[in-house]
């Protein structure tokens, strides 16, 4: 959500606030129990003023130490009654927000793994961390200190003006003669809080947003000695935050002491108007000091509503981010979380492994029509190497995209098998697919657990026999605790080389029916390359297999290369053919194989005799 979406929350949301407590329902029980608890422990508070008149006017008046002993003793346990109910309150009221917060959290979590890649293109990290945790933090709070507590603040308010009313109407007039003046300082302040609070929110998620991307990129940031820029921009962005929390405090620290202000302007009204009629009318001095405690508590609760108010105010703001995260189109590939699980692909040993894709007249862009890939055919036949090179941009690794279904071509359709991509289970179509990226991902957590991935039809006999083909069991037994050893986050401890070589393990463990390499082998040395080469022989032996390659060395045995350029497919066929036509792959060859000004007229060679107006 963009801040001046933001600005656009209302104060209050009914259709929010029914779906918030569609969270509460299963504890709704435990809810009612706690209103339950809110309203006895204010009907307790509410007994404190009538219990010091009874003591001003049936002991201390009358000089009887006995009553006066009685009426302590049941203050007294009015206090710890009062103290208990609290107590239980706040209890159960933590344990309903805690669970409340768990439920919202595993549900956003859940969403954010069914969400389509287009929207984490678009979508900065951070914002989508302070979803998960500030937004609902906020929640918390409200469920915490506000739904129940306003039935107890409500009755309070309700009580309080009947004990006053049998008490001294005249006096209770007097206490509402400064109502327009609490009308007018509380909608103020509503109305400048309201602004700031999702103010405040929308610096939040800026500076989370910011914050992720630095530290993920640190190597970067330290490499290129952008440390002093980058600490600037963020002392920017931490003075947007402070100053917009600065602003909410300096709200509050206007509101309530003016709340005080004219709490005592009504009691000093009181006192005056009432001294004279304890000493002229008749009514006791016991009245006039419980007058002044219920006064007292009468803006207490409303001074409380006000600072409810800014809490719902907060909670609005958090729920319509989060609810607008939930409302996100999920990704129809997406794996739902309530349907059972498809089971493993079945594998016949007599059957031809290896899976047949079609590409046939695929139109994708990212963004309206832009088009990163413009009529694309091909055809990867069961158990054929395929190969796709082309200048960076040509389109290669969205092919790949496309093909797991990470996003959905506008034009065009694409097979696997004969059957249509969408109509394949996608958790299925993964299973049957193996993919090892340039840039490997390792999560934090033993080395076994990042080969296995949680794979029920793996044991740990499978993956370290995938680690020894492929040779990572080598610098895996260097490891402390070996395959049960801990890697750190993004597997920091370990180098390019190692990481990769981990990816190949984790993909021949689950023995895919298709693989896909893009650009496998960049990260890995010389010396680790040969050693992996065997390794991936035997892991694309009867198994349909699609390259992507820059290095065009790493191709040569293929069993066809499909040449791109600027998002079309230019040439196709085996390297001794394409090399023969002379055409764009044979000068990507010279490119790469021949230096200086031969190599640089290649490079003319290659790209000005197949731009076209299109490409311009």
């Amino acid at each position: 959500m963009s801040e001046h979406e933001e600005d656009g929350a209302r104060a209050y949301d009914h259709q929010l606030v029914r779906r918030l407590a569609a969270y509460l329902a299963p504890y709704r029980w435990q809810v009612a129990l706690a209103v339950f608890v809110t309203l006895l422990q204010a009907a307790v508070q509410l007994m404190f003023p009538w219990l010091t008149k009874e003591a001003i006017d049936l002991g201390i008046r009358h000089k009887d130490l006995y009553a006066l002993d009685r009426i302590a003793l049941l203050y007294l346990a009015s206090l710890l009654a009062a103290f208990g109910l609290g107590y239980a309150q706040s209890q159960i009221m933590q344990g309903v927000a805690q669970r409340v917060m768990r439920d919202l959290r595993t549900t956003l979590f859940r969403k954010l793994q069914e969400l389509p890649a287009s929207y984490y293109d678009r979508t900065p990290v951070g914002r989508l961390m302070t979803r998960v945790t500030n937004d609902v933090d906020v929640l918390n709070e409200m469920f915490t200190s506000g739904v129940d507590a306003l039935f107890g603040d409500i009755f309070m308010l309700i009580g309080i003006i009947v004990a006053m009313a049998n008490l001294n109407v005249e006096l209770l007039a007097v206490t509402f003669s400064v109502l327009p003046l609490i009308f007018l300082v509380t909608m103020t302040f509503r109305i400048r809080v309201r602004k700031v609070f999702r103010d405040v929110r929308s610096k939040l998620a800026r500076l989370n947003a910011f914050l992720n991307e630095n530290l993920t990129g640190m190597t970067t940031v330290q490499l290129l000695g952008r440390e002093d820029r980058n600490a600037g921009e963020f002392r920017a962005i931490n003075a947007e935050h402070r100053d917009a929390n600065l602003l909410a405090n300096t709200y509050h620290a206007v509101f309530f002491p003016l709340l005080e202000v004219v709490s005592a302007i009504a009691l000093s009204l009181i006192v005056w108007y009432g001294g004279r009629q304890v000493m002229w009318t008749g009514i006791t001095l016991g009245t006039l000091v419980a007058f002044i405690q219920y006064t007292q508590r009468f803006f207490r609760p409303i001074s409380d509503l006000s600072e409810k108010y800014g809490i719902l105010q907060q909670a609005m703001a958090s729920s319509e981010r989060i609810f607008e995260l939930l409302d996100t189109p999920a990704d129809p590939a997406a794996v739902r979380f309530d349907e059972p699980a498809p089971a493993p692909p079945a594998r016949d040993g007599g059957a031809e492994r290896g899976l047949r894709v079609e590409f046939d007249h695929v139109w994708f862009a990212y963004v309206g029509e832009h088009w990163v890939l413009k009529d694309v055919s091909f055809t990867l036949e069961r158990g054929e190497k395929l190969a796709l090179v082309g200048a960076t941009g040509s389109g290669k690794s969205t092919i790949a995209s496309l093909l797991l279904r990470f996003y959905t071509p506008q034009r065009g359709e694409i097979r696997v098998d004969g059957r249509p991509l969408a109509g394949w289970n996608a958790e299925e179509l993964r299973q049957r697919i193996g993919l090892v990226l340039q840039d490997v991902f390792l999560f934090s957590g033993p080395v076994e657990a990042n080969l296995r991935m949680d794979d029920p039809r793996l044991n740990r006999e499978q993956v370290v026999a995938a680690a020894r083909e492929v040779h990572a069991d080598e610098f895996v037994a260097r490891i402390p605790g070996g395959y049960d050893g801990e890697l750190r986050e993004r597997g920091a401890s370990l180098s390019a080389g190692e990481k990769q070589l981990l990816s190949f393990a984790r993909t021949l463990a689950r023995d895919p029916d298709l693989l896909i390499l893009d650009e496998a082998t960049s990260s890995v040395d010389t010396h680790t390359e040969q050693l992996i080469q065997a390794g991936l022989h035997r892991l694309m032996k009867d198994r349909s297999s699609l390259v992507i390659a820059h290095r065009l060395s790493t191709i040569q045995d293929v069993d066809r290369i499909v040449v791109l350029h600027h998002g079309e497919v230019r040439d196709m066929g085996t390297h001794a053919e394409l090399m023969a036509l002379s055409g764009l792959y044979s000068r990507l060859w010279q490119l790469q194989y021949l230096g200086g000004r031969q190599g640089a007229r290649a490079v003319a060679r290659a790209f000005a005799p197949v731009v076209t107006p299109t490409d311009l």
